[in-house]
């Protein structure tokens, strides 16, 4: 080959790919779905001049080097869509390939010809010979048809070249292209597919310190007493804040007190004393046969436990002693202790991550992953991962997925956006986000919005806690328990993923340390509390109906497909959920005023229900059990939040019967 031949492009391919989607940055990180779930690839996809082109989508796990593929169908104005669906957790690539189909082309102006009433002998020949040389790529019976067809055109029968006109002779031409010039996707695009429960979930949390009798430290025995009724309430993760050995050097007192009084527990977050540090449990707590046990009995009841990992220590952790190259040291020889100027937290000392050790580090921390999967566990919440170098948690991340994929990692990340979404790109399963603050109507469709569609749908998969250890929103301390009632139903159903902090929420705990603080007062952190779950003002009931209706209703165990509804009243919120065949369909309308009725016109879109807007139809109230019968676009709604402030609103056609009520699952 001569230098001027060099200069020549490796192929001669007419086609041009551009603007894939889905893709995160360009390729750099993988989009999210869940087993089963659909990923639907679209491209600009076009050659040069007039000729049809045909492109198909190429797909296959990590573990397997064999491509499936799939044909693309045009969308409009050189838009090209396609599909698949993913069977297993893991890793999924998939990328693009489209050629110039000269036999389609051929197709297309035959047609034009014959009905022109031109002479086509010449063009049979043509399509004579293109089908000759799809038989040499076919094979078996395929291959015969192929010939047989291809003679008979040059016999230029006329029922041969019908024959070669209709749609079973290109669906078999299709199946034999030539795709030698063919232009293949220079990126293959990652899918990380996550367990079925990474995208339908209902967490609780608590503090199993918290479950002893009277004057008793609570143990794993005690929590798997308890784990037949947050089964019974429909709860599927219990997740447990640390439950290593707690540091005994500054420890902190009840409600956050510098000094710490004889017999205080500490906070489970300063992890790490004599007895041990990440890989040990706390003594009162049991032992590691134990928390297996309760881990046995958890998944019996189809419930998976979460362990909190918070990378910090406490000052008398055996990190300390055994690797002070972790750490960084002031001037004066001291360790540096955690901080946020003015606070202080001398109970904490962060790793220093740009120590000359760092892959030593690195290494230690994934192990302390690795040694909690070893004893049973899937699901991960990480304390303050945006602490942390992103370089650590993607390669953390995935490394652990490659050997375990069905690993689940909640992102505790109550951040600025990008940095939110950057630890979701990295490999976070699930991310905390805003929801707590978003109180108006305004505020709720807007967010929702934003995190429901592409493209931060395709990597961000959001969790809604009303409340956690550390957040007592302003809304929950002035709104009483109609308040709990009004962001227990959004989270529940804006989310296919919520969770909450189980004994706080069921009795509506609401009082702060302080005013415009959003600590609680008497903060199960630093003191075990003893909680009566059987008080008058519990909210286990509608906990229990809504996780049931959750269960129930599949259209409330996806993200996809949140559409908002416009009501006349700025105090009611309207959204919707359906499966993509419609099948299930839920409307919920909620109240977002704690103190007083609000009624309004609620605007449904009827075509997107596929509703005839000639004939009544049944919205059945899923939480009262109510049923109401509707009829056209606009219709009255009316809600007391001191009775119940939402309808989930299960929607009910008519069937093809005259009167009978159709679910259509």
């Amino acid at each position: 080959m001569t230098d001027q031949e060099n200069d020549f492009p490796q192929k001669n391919s007419r086609v041009a790919i551009e603007n894939v989607t889905p893709e995160i940055d360009g390729g750099q990180f993988a989009l999210k779905r869940a087993v089963g779930e659909r990923v639907v690839v679209e491209a600009d996809i076009f050659a040069d001049g007039h000729d049809v082109v045909s492109a198909i989508l190429k797909f296959r796990p990590e573990k397997s080097e064999q491509w499936q593929e799939t044909s693309m169908a045009f969308h409009a104005n050189d838009r090209w869509r396609g599909e698949f669906s993913v069977s297993q957790a893991g890793v999924y690539f998939y990328t693009i390939e489209a050629w110039v189909d000269h036999f389609q082309s051929w197709r297309r102006d035959l047609k034009k010809r014959l009905d022109a009433d031109q002479d086509v002998s010449v063009d049979l020949l043509t399509g004579a010979e293109m089908i000759e040389a799809a038989a040499k790529r076919a094979t078996g019976a395929d291959a015969e048809q192929l010939r047989s067809r291809a003679a008979a055109l040059r016999e230029e029968k006329s029922p041969a070249v019908q024959r070669a006109l209709d749609p079973q002779m290109a669906s078999l031409m299709a199946r034999f292209p030539d795709r030698r010039l063919a232009t293949v996707c220079p990126k293959e695009f990652r899918v990380t597919v996550d367990p079925l429960l990474a995208r339908f979930s209902s967490w609780y949390e608590l503090f199993p310190r918290s479950l002893g009798p009277e004057g008793k430290h609570g143990t794993f025995k005690d929590c798997e007493a308890a784990l037949p009724r947050i089964a019974e309430m429909g709860f599927d993760i219990l997740y447990l804040p640390p439950i290593h050995p707690i540091g005994k050097s500054f420890r902190k007192g009840k409600n956050n007190n510098p000094k710490c009084q004889p017999g205080e527990p500490g906070s489970p977050w300063a992890i790490g004393s004599s007895e041990g540090g990440h890989k040990s449990i706390h003594p009162e707590l049991g032992t590691l046969d134990d928390f297996r046990s309760l881990v046995h009995a958890a998944r019996g009841l189809k419930i998976e436990l979460a362990l909190d990992i918070a990378f910090q220590c406490a000052p008398d952790h055996p990190y300390l002693k055994e690797h002070p190259e972790w750490f960084l040291t002031r001037p004066d020889g001291s360790i540096q202790y955690a901080e946020n100027p003015p606070k202080k937290y001398e109970d904490i000392v962060p790793f220093n991550f740009e120590c000359d050790d760092w892959r030593g580090l690195w290494r230690e921390l994934k192990s302390i992953f690795e040694y909690w999967i070893g004893n049973g566990i899937k699901v991960f919440r990480v304390d303050n991962p945006h602490t942390k170098p992103f370089a650590f948690w993607e390669w953390c991340i995935t490394d652990l997925k490659k050997k375990s994929p069905d690993l689940i990692f909640l992102s505790e990340a109550f951040t600025r956006p990008k940095v939110m979404y950057r630890l979701a790109k990295l490999g976070f399963t699930q991310s905390y986000n805003y929801f707590p603050w978003r109180n108006s109507k305004y505020e709720l469709t807007e967010y929702l919005t934003e995190i429901t569609r592409p493209p931060v749908s395709d990597f961000l998969r959001y969790n809604l806690w009303p409340n956690t250890p550390d957040i007592l929103t302003q809304f929950l301390q002035s709104g009483g328990r109609e308040a709990f009632m009004i962001r227990l139903v959004l989270a529940a159903t804006l989310g296919a993923n919520y969770g909450i902090y189980g004994p706080a929420f069921e009795l509506c705990e609401n009082t702060p340390r302080e005013p415009d603080s959003e600590e609680y007062l008497n903060s199960e952190k630093y003191e075990i509390r003893r909680w009566d779950l059987n008080a008058p003002q519990n909210l286990a009931g509608l906990i229990t109906r809504l996780n049931q209706i959750r269960r129930e209703n599949p259209a409330l165990q996806s993200n996809s497909g949140l559409q908002f509804h416009p009501t006349d009243n700025d105090q009611l919120v309207a959204y919707s959920k359906m499966t993509p065949d419609k099948s299930n369909m839920v409307l919920v309308v909620v109240n977002l005023n704690p103190y007083y009725t609000h009624s309004g016109w609620l605007d449904l879109p009827l075509e997107d229900f596929e509703l005839d807007p000639r004939r009544t139809f049944q919205m059945h109230d899923l939480l009262s059990d109510t049923r109401f019968f509707w009829h056209g676009q606009k219709n009255y709604v009316e809600l007391n939040p001191h009775r119940l402030p939402a309808h989930v609103l299960r929607i009910r056609r008519y069937s093809r019967t005259e009167h009978d009520f159709d679910y259509f699952l």
